[in-house]
């Protein structure tokens, strides 16, 4: 008999995900299903599957699984843990504002803000510390590279800063890039223009191709504008998806991540 998942479909600035609760459904080949799911047209459509778990530590109160269109199991994602945040909060699992989320990268702090209907209008993420020097992600000596920063937020991301936006061609550029041999584990590729109302950015995700936003990709586009004296440390970072912004603080060297969550749809289909 087909095992039938309720799933929801929910995305942050149009970076849209499959969000499961594995508490009630469990899904044994998430790789699988990322990618049958993931497929537009035959498929529901999306970047990828958000596994949703509680936190068997006492450090985290929900867990954090994501899994990329093709299949690969990814280490962090701002805009899925803001999508989180709104989840299990409107759903009535918890109700609390501030959230700890275990990921593969670390436990996330979430700080939901809420209206009098009880609706998470944004969601703040602390990022934690940029990591600029993490050779198992990024190799400094090698075959060349384009003049760009490396900055992980958790996973890996090479940002580029260029004059113009709209002439780079970003599914070419990206998907060369993304699997560069200075980039062990492949790498998240920005392209970033600085404009008097922000910084632009488009995106090629590792795993996924080119994406509508992708918030750690917003945050290390942010610290690689002020490392380079481009922006301050308080930055708005718009792109193809809606704006994010960003606050890369002095006090604690973290990065603060708001922005929206927005539920699309919630349905069920039959596991692959």
């Amino acid at each position: 008999m087909t095992k039938i998942i309720h799933f929801m479909k929910m995305h942050g600035v149009g970076n849209d995900y499959i969000f499961v609760d594995t508490d009630l459904y469990p899904i044994a080949d998430p790789q699988t299903v990322s990618i049958v799911w993931s497929r537009p047209h035959m498929g529901v459509g999306s970047d990828g599957l958000v596994l949703i778990g509680r936190s068997t530590v006492p450090e985290a109160d929900f867990t954090m699984r994501i899994f990329n269109a093709d299949g690969s199991e990814g280490l962090m994602c701002g805009n899925a843990s803001r999508c989180i945040g709104k989840y299990v909060y409107e759903k009535g699992l918890t109700d609390k504002t501030t959230i700890r989320l275990l990921t593969a990268s670390g436990i996330k702090i979430l700080q939901l803000s809420v209206n009098a209907d009880g609706i998470v209008e944004t969601v703040t993420v602390d990022m934690l510390a940029p990591n600029l020097d993490d050779k198992s992600l990024f190799q400094p000596e090698g075959e060349p590279l384009p003049d760009g920063v490396f900055v992980s937020m958790g996973n890996p991301h090479y940002i580029i800063f260029v004059n113009d936006i709209n002439d780079i061609d970003v599914a070419r550029d990206g998907s060369l890039l993304e699997r560069h041999p200075r980039f062990p584990q492949r790498c998240n590729i920005e392209f970033a223009q600085i404009r008097p109302d922000g910084i632009r950015m488009r995106v090629w995700e590792r795993g996924s191709g080119i994406t509508m936003a992708c918030g750690t990709g917003a945050c290390a586009t942010a610290v690689a504008a002020a490392l380079t004296g481009r922006c301050c440390r308080q930055s708005r970072v718009i792109m193809d998806g809606g704006t994010l912004d960003i606050e890369w603080r002095e006090d604690d060297n973290h990065v603060y991540l708001t922005g929206p969550a927005t539920l699309v749809y919630e349905g069920d289909i039959p596991l692959p």
